[in-house]
């Protein structure tokens, strides 16, 4: 009897020890597709994996989102700043905009003086550009039917970039401000210009372009003048020619003239002179004198 258990044991051992081999075999093999113990298994353990991970993603989601509201309520905050010094602007822009108008009332201005600094932007497409040496210009494609006059100015969405020198009914031809020569009596007419945030502060006459370095010249700035590098200069609107605040470009340096008396300051075009395919010609109403 006891011999008998022995064997059964022996047995099923044997049966077992079989089994564990094939399977060890069936599952190193190369095989397509899983068997139904390993399936069980592997979909037994992703049901767990999913009962634990899903929670603890929505509980890592929910820290997540409360920082995100530290930071939108940070930026709300900003905003709110923000839109507080936007309403006192407007509120200083509108009461010195009552004064003028009030200014102008009491003064009498004529039509043309209330109308000097309001300007219109006549977008235009450029039809050819001629480069060559001494005769940089450019031809668009609004002409004295729409109103264009001789040295309107004529801006990119970047700065100055001319002023018209030649109107027939339906082009116009701009003379670019890499030809401004103060030596040459058809040149681009002189900029008075300003920095911005010292306008009544900083004056001086852009009368020349460096061909060499690509540089404006700006001239005739006061002993004292606070300009300084990496001002941005703007057109000062005075004497009438330039419409006043289009930007002109950036202070590179500020040289003292040879006897101290002037400066020069070398500004860097905002325009580029690129290769452009619209630009905007400044319109004002003719001025009668």
């Amino acid at each position: 009897m006891f011999k008998l258990f022995n064997n059964k044991r022996l047995f099923i051992l044997l049966i077992t020890l079989v089994t564990f081999i094939v399977l060890m075999g069936f599952s190193l093999g190369q095989r397509k597709t899983l068997s139904w113990p390993e399936n069980f298994l592997r979909d037994t353990t992703g049901f767990v994996q999913k009962l634990f991970y899903k929670p603890a993603g929505y509980v890592a989601g929910f820290f997540q989102d409360i920082g995100t509201l530290n930071e939108l309520a940070e930026e709300n905050q900003r905003l709110k700043i923000l839109a507080a010094q936007y309403a006192r602007d407007k509120a200083q822009f509108n009461f010195i905009k009552a004064k003028n108008e009030q200014y102008e009332k009491d003064l009498q201005f004529t039509k043309a003086q209330k109308n000097m600094y309001k300007y219109e932007y006549l977008i235009s497409n450029v039809v050819s550009v001629t480069t060559e040496p001494g005769n940089n210009t450019l031809v668009i494609d609004l002409g004295a039917k729409d109103g264009i006059r001789l040295n309107m100015s004529v801006t990119s969405i970047e700065g100055l970039v001319g002023v018209i020198s030649n109107v027939s009914n339906f082009t116009s031809t701009v003379k670019l401000m890499t030809m401004m020569d103060i030596n040459d009596p058809n040149s681009q007419p002189p900029i008075a210009a300003t920095a911005v945030n010292k306008e009544g502060k900083t004056f001086g006459m852009i009368e020349s372009y460096d061909q060499q370095n690509g540089m404006l010249l700006m001239n005739k700035i006061p002993v004292g003048d606070p300009i300084a590098k990496d001002d941005i200069i703007i057109s000062s609107g005075i004497g009438g020619r330039y419409p006043r605040g289009v930007p002109i470009g950036t202070v590179e340096e500020v040289k003292v003239g040879q006897y101290g008396f002037t400066s020069t300051a070398i500004i860097k075009p905002a325009a580029g002179f690129q290769d452009w395919k619209e630009l905007f010609v400044v319109y004002t109403e003719e001025r009668v004198e």
